[in-house]
Parts: structure tokens; sequence; C-alpha cells
């Protein structure tokens, strides 16, 4: 779906009538009638040809410009009465659509009527298909271009001036209105202003101008900005509110740009908060850490995030560690003809990114990648190159997420290995996911085979599974077996007894503290594959190792699988 606007209309409207002042772009085709159309004789029937002919000549666009509106007609459809000013404006012609907010002005210096005011209507014209959050979009630069010229008119009337000009050069009697617009172009500021404002919405979705070489305008259209770093698709707001919401303190920040190239950026923001964020950046660094390094809150350091993730100059990761493992994204642009591989070479000279990609195939750990004894520089580098792939979205980082599967049906057969275990039913955002009883370095591997798992247990309430309103309280634990048999039971009293069962066959239930963790983490949906260890880590104030050391004495009935996490899939090409 195509975003940009097909044009931007400028009308005004006040006691000596209503009357188009500017249109951008304007060298294009007024109308669109082909003359196949007309038949020869009007007793002719029409034929299929004709009438296909009749329904294209209903469209008002043509190689993406606003056609078939003459400016009168635009004049007085868009020069409104005072009722609907300062209200969202919308109207829908064929397959056009066009949104503004109509804006009245109190005018500086009365006109030679008596008249104080004028209203002042900037429209863009869009696709009829257009979505409701690019129409918002739209509607909202237009608010803000009329309090912008409402300010700038009352601090040196300078619509007027404008306005004026604009109505003489049309009063002068050029041909056509095409040549009155190029010299509108030429002489007036205000216009000037327009055409820098459209260009910025086709071009880059970002807006940075000074209305009157005063003003600072500055808007994201983000459906654009996005497109990229993000090839094919279409970001709405909404889909960057839900990511921000998502957002942990575990998360990093990555730049799309190095520093220095934001240095406009800040200027335009003008906050020194983010001078002190830059000053500590690193996409080794969580959130939480970077906002003590800048000595930042922590829901500043979010705010900033948003700031930077909306307008396109950062998006989300998990900060770079040994233990991340990556994988080539799936849409990743990496053909031979691919600009990528120049702009790496660039980059990186000497390396060549097919070369380097192709160690990603497989699911990898940066851990697998590292030698202990390599020099300094080459990890650095390492680390370097992560990032540009990064960057490009070329590389997918993959979390281990924990699956509680305890019934019989849903175990390898004995003698078989379970490590390569798939599962077919696993609630996943695409399919790029390796699947794994236990996580990487958790055991020596010391069997070998496959096997498939082709049922599913039939689905429970979370209510029958993991009750909440079980309360563990102080225990003490004795070596009487008997009385060890009584804290097992009374641990998964609320575990349906062929779940129990399957339970009490871990031989790890001997231990009463990885039987105690285990029953909190069941308790609080942590193993129902919506939560990944990085997610249970912090949320449960536990240790790496801690946690992979129980899903390896559990892997009998845990079941992990390695996929994206969807806090922060927008950002990859292939969610």
């Amino acid at each position: 779906m195509e975003v940009s606007p097909l044009s931007v209309i400028l009308v005004k409207s006040d006691s000596k009538g209503d009357r188009l002042l500017f249109r951008y772009p304007f060298h294009i085709q007024e109308k669109n009638e082909p003359t196949s159309t007309k038949r020869k004789s009007p007793y002719t029937l029409p034929v299929s040809d004709d009438l296909l002919l009749s329904a294209q000549s209903m469209s008002n666009i043509n190689k993406g410009n606003l056609i078939g509106f003459s400016d009168e007609v635009l004049s007085s459809l868009f020069a409104v009465k005072m009722e609907l000013c300062n209200k969202k404006f919308e109207l829908k012609v064929n397959d056009v659509r066009f949104v503004s907010h109509p804006t009245q002005l109190q005018l500086r210096n009365k006109l030679k009527d008596g008249s104080g005011h004028m209203l002042i209507n900037m429209v863009f014209a869009l696709q009829a298909v257009a979505s409701q959050s690019v129409v918002k979009c739209y509607h909202d630069v237009s608010q803000r271009m009329g309090i912008a010229l409402r300010h700038e008119e009352r601090r040196c009337g300078f619509v007027t001036e404008q306005t004026q000009q604009m109505t003489s050069t049309h009063d002068d009697g050029f041909q056509n209105n095409h040549e009155a617009f190029n010299i509108i172009l030429e002489k007036c500021i205000l216009a000037k202003n327009i055409k820098k404002l459209y260009d910025d919405l086709c071009g880059t979705g970002l807006v940075n101008i000074r209305i009157n070489r005063w003003i600072p305008l500055s808007f994201c259209l983000p459906q654009k900005a996005h497109q990229w770093h993000i090839r094919g698709k279409i970001v709405e707001p909404e889909d960057i509110d839900r990511c921000l919401n998502a957002l942990r303190p575990y998360h990093s920040l990555l730049l799309l740009y190095p520093v220095p190239q934001l240095n406009d950026f800040i200027a335009l923001d003008g906050s020194p908060s983010l001078l002190r964020l830059f000053s500590q950046y690193s996409p080794l660094k969580n959130l939480q850490t970077l906002a003590a390094d800048a000595d930042l809150t922590l829901t500043h350091v979010f705010e900033l995030t948003a700031h930077l993730v909306y307008w396109a100059k950062a998006t989300v990761i998990f900060p770079i560690c040994s233990t991340n493992k990556y994988v080539v994204s799936a849409d990743a642009p990496l053909h031979r003809n691919s600009p990528l591989i120049e702009k790496f070479d660039e980059a990186f000279p000497g390396h060549n990114l097919l070369k380097v990609i192709s160690e990603y195939s497989l699911p990898t750990s940066l851990g697998q990648k590292c030698n202990p004894l390599s020099h300094p520089s080459q990890q650095s580098h390492l680390v370097k190159t992560i990032i540009w792939m990064l960057q490009h979205h070329l590389l997918l980082q993959l979390h281990t997420y924990v699956q509680y599967m305890p019934l019989d049906n849903l175990r390898p057969a004995k003698g078989s290995s379970s490590k390569h275990r798939t599962m077919s039913n696993t609630p996943s955002r695409n399919n790029n996911f390796v699947s794994s009883p236990y996580p990487e370095h958790s055991r020596a591997e010391s069997e070998s085979g496959t096997s498939t798992v082709s049922e599913t247990p039939e689905p429970r309430s979370e209510a029958d599974m993991f009750p909440r309103n079980f309360n563990l309280g102080d225990m003490s634990f004795t070596s009487n077996e008997e009385e060890k048999q009584d804290y097992q039971e009374e641990l998964l009293l609320d575990f349906p007894d062929d779940e129990r069962s399957s339970v009490f066959k871990i031989p790890a239930t001997n231990n009463p503290e990885d039987l105690r963790l285990f029953a909190r983490l069941c308790r609080k949906n942590y193993f129902k594959g919506e939560h990944h260890i990085e997610e249970i880590m912090y949320l449960e104030n536990l240790r790496r190792s801690q946690l992979l050391q129980l899903l390896d004495k559990f892997r009998d009935v845990l079941l992990t699988y390695e996929t994206e996490d969807p806090a922060i899939a927008m950002f990859s090409c292939s969610s």
C-alpha cells in the first residue's frame, strides 16, 4: 500500500470569497477522458470494452498524481463553512480521499472591508484505500500546519501577506494555472514550505521544515520512515506502541545511524537527555545499565527509546553477549547483486558479506564463534559485524522458550534420544525455530536417534493446570521416606494425578529446592511457551546457570524450542 500523498492543496476563504491558492505537484494532466470512450452514434450498444474504459475513467489517480479536478472544483469543496473549522475534515471522491484540518485565523490587520477572520485549509489527497492510521497521521500534520500558520499570522501577519501575493499572481492573467503556480513557487515562502513538506513525506517520511524560516515543524510518518530499513513492510503506529509497551529493562537499544550523524536530530529535539544517552550508548548494555551509566531514570530511558524508535533512528534488540544465538533472517536480501554486499565491503574491507553470514545458516551462538585465545581485536571485529548485520536486519536472534508437556505420549520412547525432538504445534510467530528438550551446554550428549511429536494433549483450562491459590509456605524436610513423599504430594497437590505421576518419576524431585522452584515456575505460567529464559531470569531473579540446570533436570517434562522474541519481532523483516 502506497502511503505517500497524491497532492497538497492550499485553499483560503474570507469575505472576498474562496480560492485555491496553491497546489503541489501542479505539472500534471488535468483530465483523464480516453477519446475511445466516445461512441460515434448515440444508437450503438455499449460493448464490454466501452464499459471497462468507462470504469477506468472514474479514476482520479494517474501514475501517482491527482487528476480530474479543476481548481474551481477543489476550491468549492474545501472552502468549508466556519462550523467545520478546527475539526477533522475527510471526503472521499471515487478512488481519492481528502484529509485536512480547516483552521480559522484571526488576522493581524483587518482587511479593507473590515473583516478580521480567514479560513485556511491545507488538504492532503490520498489513495482511498489508505488505512485509518495513515489518514490520522495526515490529519495530524495538517493540524500542526494550521497551528503554525495561526501563530505566524498573529506574530507578523505572515498568512495575510502570502495569500495576497498568491492571489495577485493568479490575477495577472496567465494562460493557465500552471504558470501561475510556478511564479508562486518562486516568490512565496509558504509555497516553498508546502513543496518541502510534500517532498519529505514522499521521500523519507521525516519532515523537518521551518515555517516562515521561524517556526520549526517536525513530523514523522512511520509507515514511510521505517520502510527503508524494514523493506516491504508497513509499520503502523499501533505496532510501535505494542512493541514499546513490551519494553523490559533487559532489552537494549541499537542505533541505526552513527552517533555523529544524529547531531541534526539532537538539535531538532533539543533534549540534553539524548546527549547523555548517546555518550553512554552501547548495544552491549541493557536499558537498565544504560540508565545508570547516563544518570537517567529508567522511565526516562524508556521514553527516549520510544522517541528514537518512532522516528526510525533506532531499533530494539537484546544486548549482544556470548549466549546470544543468531540465524539468517528468512527474507534477508542476500542475492549476488545485493547492494548490501558492496556496503559491507566498505565498512569491513577485505571481508565478504556472503561468506560472513553463511556461518549463521544454522543457529549459532556468539560463544561458539569466540575463541578465548583469540586477540581482543578479533572479538571486537566479530561484535561489529554482528551489529552491522542487525542494523540491516540480516540476522534474527533466537530465544529459548519452555513448554510444560508432562504426559507419557509426548515423551520419546525409551532408548531414543530426546535432543532432536520437534514440535508440530508450537506457539510461535514464524517457522524459524529449532527445538530441543533442554538448552545447550546443559549436559553431555550420550544418546542418539530421533523421535517426532505427532500428538498433543487435549487442551485444559489454565486454572486446571496451574491454579494460583496454592501457597507453599515454610516447610521443613527430613530424610524420612514417608515425609519426603508427603512434601512431594503437598508441592504438587494442585497438579492433576497423571501429571504428578509423570513428575514423580524424575530423580530431581528428590531434591526439595529443585521441586519447589519447578512447582513455583509452573504455577506462574512460565512453562507455557510464552516466556523466554531471559525474561524468566529477570522476573524471578534467577541466574542463567540455575535455570538451565533446572530445565536439564526436568527435561522429561519440559520441552524447549527457539524462536524470536515477539516483543521486538516487528523490527525483523520476516515477522
